[in-house]
């Protein structure tokens, strides 16, 4: 049983530290209000830490998104059916095998102990609960339909998974494919086409009489082959690679990037589609849920996966905020579709802003889901297209000259 190291408030106000040995952290907390303490500090002790060896691996730590909608949605099953809050939390940290979702369940239990509200706790949590999964609950609790938000969170989420595992879903294939053609590519350079190419260079007496496309295929694959051209390209290549992935987190490389993807033509559709979808359902709910409209945008503004988009959705806060209608300033967007923008103003008209913009979602995720498959449709041949022709220009460049030297010596 672990130790849990304490600092606490006497009933006289004194201060008072120790060590107390219990089964969780809750249960430590528990045990010092049996002892009328008012716990300020508690942690598990560093001899009972050291006993526990945490691994720290990118990803590891990670609650995946599937178990959240799995724990989204039995709490709201749980809360529906009157289980009390603190008992629905602590049976779902009991059964969650998402060893960083019973982390941080077993924390926010403590902290409702404590006297917290659930929105505060979650809080706590940015890696696990986003701002817009806090801000629903927190308009749940305020307007007592906790059980109505948390059905609609986690239909929310399912609908976001199941769009991000089809775009995932579409990207594989090309993606393993590319893989395996830089592979292959690779192989045949640094192996094959050499051996053949001393054959083709002492049959043909030289490189004089060897096509020019032989040549240049020559070359390459002895410059793969050349130590003063190979480490530079390992050393450089890796380190541009790095440099622009950290310049991307930056928020000007961020804006830039994503203006940029919003150029290319196929990859253009996509994105806004999806980023459309995703606004839509994240705005609905929150509005449902009875967020501010303002409020409602900025959350969802954060969730885009744009910059471009996120900051088109901003500006149009800050001028809802000073009394103009989200229509109005959606309608200036280079993004949001013509259509998007007469429904919202529709639903601004007659006051069913939520019910309408639900049905924007529905419309703009069907449309993504032809958009994906009609990218996997493009993306696969053109894939194997280029995988055939780098083998097809390489055959060509080594048994052209092989027939022709045949021919030339039979002759």
């Amino acid at each position: 049983m672990p130790n849990f190291d304490y600092t606490a408030h006497q009933k006289n106000g004194e201060i008072q530290k120790g060590t107390i040995e219990a089964t969780d952290r809750a249960a430590a907390l528990s045990t010092l209000r049996s002892k009328n303490l008012q716990p300020i500090i508690i942690k598990e002790a560093q001899s009972s830490r050291g006993l526990n060896m945490e691994i720290n691996l990118p990803g590891l730590n990670k609650v995946k998104s599937k178990d959240l909608v799995i724990f989204t949605r039995q709490l709201s099953t749980l809360v529906d059916a009157g289980v009390p809050l603190l008992r629905s939390l602590t049976l779902l940290k009991d059964q969650t095998e998402s060893l960083p979702l019973k982390h941080g369940l077993t924390e926010i239990v403590s902290d409702i102990q404590a006297g917290s509200n659930l929105s505060d706790a979650l809080s706590k949590h940015p890696d696990i609960f986003s701002p817009i999964y806090v801000n629903m609950v927190r308009a749940g609790e305020a307007g007592g339909i906790l059980d109505t938000v948390l059905d609609r969170l986690a239909y929310q989420q399912e609908k976001d998974s199941a769009l991000k595992s089809k775009i995932r879903g579409a990207m594989m294939y090309p993606t393993v494919i590319f893989a395996v053609t830089i592979v292959a590519f690779i192989i045949l350079m640094t192996f094959i086409v050499p051996k053949i190419g001393a054959i083709l260079t002492s049959l043909s007496n030289g490189k004089a009489s060897l096509p020019i496309y032989t040549k240049i295929l020559l070359d390459i694959s002895n410059g793969m082959k050349n130590p003063k051209i190979i480490i530079p390209i390992i050393i450089i290549l890796p380190l541009a690679i790095i440099i622009f992935r950290r310049y991307k987190k930056t928020p000007k490389g961020r804006y830039k990037w994503h203006s940029f993807l919003l150029k290319v033509p196929v990859v253009k559709v996509l994105i806004t589609k999806t980023a459309v979808a995703r606004f839509a359902r994240i705005f609905a709910s929150l509005m449902s849920a009875g967020v501010s409209i303002v409020e409602a945008i900025n959350t969802t503004a954060g969730a885009i996966g744009n910059a471009v988009i996120e900051k088109e959705l901003l500006d149009s806060a800050k001028a809802v905020e000073a009394g103009g209608q989200l229509s109005s300033e959606l309608a200036k967007s280079e993004h949001f579709p013509p259509i998007v923008v007469q429904m919202l103003a529709v639903g601004e008209e007659t006051g069913t802003t939520d019910t309408i913009i639900l049905k924007v979602a529905d419309f703009y995720e069907q449309e993504v889901d032809t958009a994906v498959e009609a990218l996997s449709s493009v993306i696969e041949p053109i894939t194997i297209i280029l995988l055939g022709a780098m083998v097809g220009i390489i055959v060509i460049s080594v048994y052209g000259p092989i027939t022709k030297v045949s021919t030339s010596v039979s002759g």
